[in-house]
C-alpha cells in the first residue's frame, strides 16, 4: 500500500504592512481588531492597493525554488462563506499564478529526492476564529480580523512525497530556505500553516487542513495513513473529504465533504490589474541558501555531512555556530549540534536565547581543559536554566568555580594530588577488580576509572585517570 502525499503550504511574508492596505502586520501582542481599516475589513467602496514588497518577496521565493515566472499573473476572487472571511471572498490567484514548475531537493527515505513544486501564488490571509471552550466543541467563537489581509504565499507541491517523514523533511528544508531568503519569520505564531493531501495508491485522497506545526504534519499524516490502511483492510472505501487535525489528541476528525474547484466560483479580481513582473527576476540576487552554506561549512570548517546538515538547517543556528566556531570549529560543531540543541529542546528554548559570548567562554574552558567535557555539560545546564528563568546568567568560569567543577591536577611529585589519592582509594576498595585486571580482564580498568571519576565528581580528566591507574597498577599497588 503505497502512500502518496502532496502539500499546500501557506507562508506569511514578513512585510511591515498588509497585502492590499497600509495596516501594520505587527499585531500579535495587540488587542483583537486593532490593526484593521476599511480595505482589510472589506467595507463597501474600499479598493485594494498591492504591496510591492510582498511581490518582491514572493518572487525571491519563486527564484529560490527554481520556478518559472510567467509573463502575466492575475488575482482572482475565491468565493465562499466563513465567519473569518469578512468580504465573503478571498483575493488569491487561480489559473494564472505568480510562478510555476519548480522543485526543492530534500533527503528522502531512499536518498536524495527532488520534490516538484506545482505553483507559487499570492493571496491574502483571512481573519482568525478564537474558539472558547475547546476546539472540538466550543461554546462560542470570536472573530479577530487583525490577521485579515496579511500577505501569504501558497506553495503547492506535486504528490511526490511517500511518507510522513519525507513530508516533515520537506517542510524543514522549505522553512530553512524561506528564513535564509529573509521573507519569513518562523518564530511568529501562525506564520506557516499546512494543508496535506494524502491517499493510499488507488484510493480517494483526503485533505487535512490547517496543521500549524512541523511535528504536527508528521503526526497527522502518520495517524491518517494508519486510519486509511485499516479501513481498506476492512473492505471500506475511503471517502473524499476534508479532515481536521486535533493536535492535543494526535488524531484527525471529519470536518466536511471536500469542495471542488467549481464550488469557489473563481473569477478575475476587477479591482486589481494583471501583474507583469517576469523581468524583475533577473535583478533578484539570492543570499547563500542552506545547501550552499552546508557545502561551505564542510569545506571551510572541515565538518562532517551530518553536522553540516544539522547546523545549516536553521538560519539562526547557522549564524550562531559561525560566531562560536573560533579556532576549533570541530569542537564547536560537536557541542552545538550534539549537546546544546538537545538541552535547548528539553527546555523548549530557542538558539536566540543563548548569548554567543557565553557559549564561546564555555568552549574555551573545555578546550583549555579547565573543565572536563562531562562537567562542561553540567555548567551548560546551569547556565541555560539561569537564562530561561532570568534572561541572563553568570560567566561559565564563575559558574564552574562556584560549583567546584574545575579540573583537578594529577601531576604532583609525591603523588598527593587529588587524582592520585582518589585512584589509590579506588584500588584499595576494589581488590577484586584489581585482581581481574592483572588476570588479563582489561575491561576491569574501565570500572576502576569510573570509580575514580565518581570520587572526583567528574572533575578529573579521563586521560589523567587512565595514566595514574596504569602507573599504580604497574607498581603493584
Amino acid at each position: 500500500m503505497n502512500v502518496i502525499v502532496g502539500l499546500e503550504i501557506h507562508c506569511q511574508l514578513d512585510t511591515k504592512t498588509k497585502l492590499f492596505c497600509g495596516c501594520s502586520t505587527d499585531y500579535r501582542t495587540d488587542g483583537p481588531n486593532t490593526h484593521v481599516c476599511p480595505v482589510c475589513l472589506g467595507l463597501p467602496g474600499s479598493l485594494p492597493v498591492l504591496n510591492r514588497k510582498a511581490v518582491e518577496y514572493a518572487l525571491r521565493v519563486a527564484k529560490a525554488l527554481h520556478c518559472t515566472v510567467p509573463e502575466e499573473s492575475v488575482f482572482a476572487r475565491k468565493n465562499y462563506f466563513y465567519p473569518d472571511l469578512n468580504k465573503g471572498f478571498q483575493i488569491t490567484q487561480y489559473d494564472k499564478p505568480l510562478a510555476v514548475s519548480g522543485y526543492l531537493d530534500i533527503e528522502g527515505d531512499e536518498g536524495e529526492k527532488r520534490v516538484r513544486i506545482t505553483r507559487v501564488h499570492m493571496e491574502e490571509d483571512p481573519g482568525r476564529l478564537v474558539h472558547k471552550g475547546g476546539t472540538d466543541r466550543p461554546r462560542y467563537s470570536l472573530v479577530d480580523y487583525n490577521r485579515a489581509g496579511i500577505p501569504l504565499i501558497e506553495i503547492v507541491t506535486e504528490p511526490d512525497l511517500r511518507s510522513p517523514r519525507e513530508a516533515r523533511r520537506f517542510l524543514n528544508k522549505l522553512r530553512a530556505t524561506l528564513e535564509y531568503l529573509g521573507v519569513f519569520d518562523s518564530e511568529k505564531e501562525g506564520s506557516l500553516r499546512v494543508d496535506a493531501n494524502i491517499s493510499i495508491e488507488g484510493s480517494e485522497r483526503v485533505e487535512i487542513k490547517n496543521i500549524t506545526s512541523y511535528k504536527g504534519v508528521e503526526k497527522a499524516l502518520t495517524f491518517e495513513v494508519t486510519r486509511q490502511k485499516n479501513a481498506l483492510r476492512r473492505g471500506q472505501k475511503i471517502v473524499r473529504e476534508t479532515r481536521h487535525f486535533v493536535e492535543a489528541r494526535g488524531v484527525t476528525t471529519s470536518a466536511r465533504s471536500k469542495e471542488m474547484e467549481q464550488d469557489y466560483r473563481y473569477f478575475p479580481e476587477p479591482d486589481l490589474c494583471p501583474l507583469r513582473v517576469a523581468d524583475w527576476v533577473d535583478g533578484i540576487v539570492l543570499p547563500e541558501l542552506p545547501d550552499a552554506r552546508r557545502q561551505r561549512f564542510m569545506d571551510q570548517y572541515g565538518l562532517s555531512l551530518i553536522h553540516a546538515r544539522t547546523l545549516t538547517g536553521d538560519l539562526r543556528l547557522a549564524e550562531f555556530y559561525e560566531k562560536v566556531a573560533g579556532t576549533d570549529p570541530a569542537l564547536a560543531a560537536t557541542w552545538v549540534a550534539d549537546t546544546l540543541l538537545g538541552e535547548l529542546n528539553y527546555r523548549d528554548m530557542s538558539i536566540s536565547s543563548v548569548p554567543p559570548d557565553v557559549f564561546s567562554g564555555l568552549l574555551s574552558l573545555v578546550r583549555a581543559r579547565v573543565i572536563t567535557d562531562r562537567n562542561g555539560v553540567d555548567v551548560l545546564r546551569v547556565l541555560l536554566d539561569e537564562l530561561k528563568e532570568k534572561g541572563t546568567c553568570e560567566s561559565p568560569e564563575a559558574c564552574a568555580e562556584r560549583l567546584g567543577l574545575r579540573a583537578l591536577p594529577a601531576d604532583s611529585a609525591g603523588g598527593d594530588d587529588p587524582v592520585t589519592k582518589a585512584a589509590r582509594e579506588a584500588l584499595a576498595e576494589n581488590p577484586r577488580a584489581v585482581e581481574d585486571y592483572r588476570n588479563g580482564r582489561k575491561e576491569a580498568l574501565n570500572f576502576l576509572v569510573g570509580q575514580v571519576m565518581r570520587k572526583t565528581r567528574g572533575c578529573a580528566k579521563p586521560a589523567d585517570v587512565n595514566r595514574v591507574l596504569a602507573s599504580l597498577l604497574g607498581e603493584g599497588a
